[in-house]
């Protein structure tokens, strides 16, 4: 099964959770804070949203930060996905 964005919707694949501190601290599973970075998996075509022409401004393998209380989390295949609106991300990582 595959997942097709619509609109100016974003799919993003969210990254691990750290599992140690730097200090060296092992977290457990339910300590660990969810990290709001993620990969883009797809895009949607962006158009007309609401009135608005919107330009996707992300593509396919950004490394991005999004709201923390944003999108909508879907499970398919054992793999956990966001699906969120390009609003949503606040940032692109550059390395």
């Amino acid at each position: 099964m595959t997942l097709k964005p619509l609109a100016d919707r974003v799919i993003l694949k969210q990254k691990k959770a750290e599992e140690k501190t730097k200090s060296g601290i092992i977290l457990t599973e339910k300590s660990q804070e969810k990290p709001q970075e993620a990969i883009v998996v797809a895009v949607g075509p962006g158009g007309m949203v609401d009135g608005k022409e919107v330009k996707m401004q992300v593509k396919k393998d950004d490394q991005v930060i999004y709201s923390k209380y944003s999108g909508t989390t879907v499970k398919i295949d054992d793999e956990e996905f966001i699906i969120v609106k390009q609003d949503d991300i606040i940032a692109l990582v550059e390395e």
